[in-house]
């Protein structure tokens, strides 16, 4: 699995390897790649019309010394002609180049997102989800405006530079050599001078934003601040920060007034000292005025594109660099799911047999969390799993559904290894109802119906009600379009909890599995959620999670798992006759503190 961080990537050059993988993004644009093309045509049509800007203006400006009115309009009129036709072109290489970027990027950003959805749980357990949202977002953003518009400016720049030099070599020999030694040089100390300035000023941007962290923290915590008596505390700890962004904000204000000054004396002191180069040989008779007029705006065209493109470069490296990260996530290998949904899923059973079951979680592999597992659990038998913290309990249930693979032994379903179907057939024939319910920010309608999401209105309505939901749900104004919120924050434990057993009911599957679904609920959303899961296992093989030992009474099998290990395995009649049994102490633990 490749780690990959940013820091890792290259920031001083572009290497062949990087540029080979940001030519890749071409692949994605489908049919829409001859825009980028055509596009490059008109950029170079800019190009040639820019350069041929001030030499029409020396031209126009030489009509004073000839005293011809006619030339003089004809140039005039051809300047028009130019300016419409760069404005033209401008039009088209930007539409064109906006066209090729917008489609090319939905189809890599489609792309990014169904493979990383399909990446394996192992993925994800080694990345944070900012990262992930980092590369959706940011890093597509970076390649978006290289894409737009960075590239076509960084060529548009190199076309003047080059065809600008050209040209001032057919105005001036002389002048161009000293333009070449001098204006080049300090366009690109003033683009190092702004990059290190505008540093300075992130580093106030970074203060500013600490602050404001120091102010969110406050504010979400102002019970705690007021209940400690700590409002001075909080007030020094923001006088503190408040006085730093000051101090680099001075100090940031010292090196923008000498870069103005720079930029005043050194950059506008070479113009004028080509300038005056070129009036010394226009009175030499060596160039007319006009020539010197053109020579001066090339001079600005080459001088303003030196100091330009400087920055481009960079911004191009940026994308290079966006472009690494994106495909690194685009070449991870995903699971085998399909990314369109199939009505004709195969029904199992829900037979479901473990043997000699070990396992370790890749980012641990020294831990062992299951050690040679052995269980069976026939159609329609409810087998809970219990014991302490850390002992595996849930392990068992991601390994069902095939979040990892196991490191010995097999998992057989219906008598064949989960290993030998294929994932949607496998995940479609189970349902999951964890501790921590985790529903999407719509309306309680689709959070149902995300278990069948081709299901009839009638049967969401018969699930809420199997569920328990369906009194609660009608209780709202907006009834099931009702907005659940982030992560269903706007529901009760108990709430989301029976949504979560509405969307399981509506999947109809063959093995559930109930990941302590009850014990973080107070006593009457337990009572009301119990009942509801007894309706949802009834028919269906069950797998029970459980901390309340009370919710699993009833339980066909009762598996005690400590360390990995299985030790002990019965119904509740047959653990709590053991003495000294771990089930046993368990259970009078819990029931002696009611």
């Amino acid at each position: 699995m490749a780690r990959f961080k940013e820091n890792d990537l290259p920031k001083s050059k572009i290497t062949v390897s990087s540029l080979n993988k940001a030519v890749l993004i071409f692949q994605y644009a489908g049919n829409h790649r001859w825009k980028f093309y055509v596009g490059l045509f008109f950029l170079l049509l800019t190009g040639g019309t820019a350069l041929a800007f001030p030499k029409l203006m020396g031209m126009l400006i030489d009509c004073v010394k000839n005293k011809d009115n006619e030339q003089a309009n004809f140039i005039a009129f051809g300047l028009v002609v130019i300016l419409l036709m760069q404005s033209l072109f401008s039009f088209f290489r930007l539409s064109l180049f906006v066209n090729f970027t917008e489609n090319t990027l939905a189809n890599l950003r489609l792309a990014l997102y169904s493979n990383l959805v399909k990446l394996p749980m192992t993925f994800f357990s080694q990345k944070r989800v900012g990262e992930l949202n980092s590369r959706i977002s940011s890093d597509i953003t970076q390649i978006q405006d290289t894409l737009t518009s960075t590239i076509a400016e960084f060529l548009r720049q190199f076309i003047l530079i080059i065809g600008g030099v050209i040209l001032l070599g057919t105005e001036s020999i002389k002048l161009t050599l000293l333009m070449l030694s001098v204006v080049p040089l300090i366009a690109v100390a003033a683009v190092i001078f702004g990059r290190f300035i505008r540093k300075y000023s992130k580093k106030v941007q970074d203060q500013v934003a600490e602050s404001q962290v120091i102010v969110e923290e406050t504010m979400q915590g102002i019970s705690i601040v007021k209940a400690f008596a700590n409002e001075w505390y909080e007030i020094a700890r923001y006088d503190g920060k408040i006085k730093e962004i000051v101090k680099i904000a001075i100090k940031g204000g010292k090196y923008r007034g000498y870069f103005a000054s720079f930029i005043i004396f050194c950059l506008f002191g070479a113009i004028v000292a080509v300038v005056w180069f070129g009036v010394r040989l226009s009175i030499g008779g060596e160039m007319s005025v006009g020539q010197l007029i053109s020579f001066v705006l090339y001079s600005t065209f080459v001088g303003a594109s030196f100091g330009g493109i400087a920055e481009l470069y960079a911004q191009i490296q940026k994308a290079v660099g966006a472009t690494e990260r994106v495909f690194e996530l685009l070449e991870e290998i995903p699971e085998k799911i399909s990314n369109k949904h199939s009505d004709s899923i195969e029904k199992i059973k829900g037979n479901v047999s473990f043997k000699n079951v070990a396992f370790c979680y890749p980012s641990r592999k020294e831990i062992q969390v299951l050690k040679e597992v052995s269980f069976n659990a026939d159609f329609g038998q409810k087998i809970a799993i219990v014991g302490p913290s850390g002992a595996g309990k849930s392990t068992i249930a991601t390994l069902l559904l095939r979040f990892y693979d196991i490191d010995a032994g097999e998992i057989l379903i219906d008598g064949k290894s989960i290993y030998e179907y294929d994932l949607e057939t496998l995940r479609e024939n189970m349902s999951i109802v964890p501790q921590d319910v985790i529903l999407f920010g719509g309306t309680i309608r689709e959070n149902i119906a995300y278990g069948k999401p081709n299901a009839t209105e009638e049967e969401i309505y018969i699930a809420a009600k199997q569920a328990n939901a369906f009194n609660f749900i009608e209780g709202f104004p907006e009834k099931f379009e009702t907005i659940v919120g982030e992560r269903g924050i706007k529901l009760s434990g108990g709430q989301r909890q029976r949504i979560a057993i509405a969307r399981a009911l509506l999947k109809n599957p063959s093995i559930l599995i109930l990941d302590e679904a009850t014990s973080s609920l107070d006593s009457e959303s337990e009572k009301l959620v119990q009942e509801a899961l007894e309706i949802l296992m009834e028919g269906r093989t069950s797998i029970i999670i459980a901390h309340r030992l009370s919710t699993i009474r009833s339980a066909d099998q009762i598996i005690v798992l400590d360390n990995g290990k299985i030790n002990e395995q019965g119904t509740h009649q047959e653990l709590i006759s053991l003495e000294n049994g771990i089930y046993k102490n368990l259970s009078n633990l819990q029931f002696n503190n009611f």
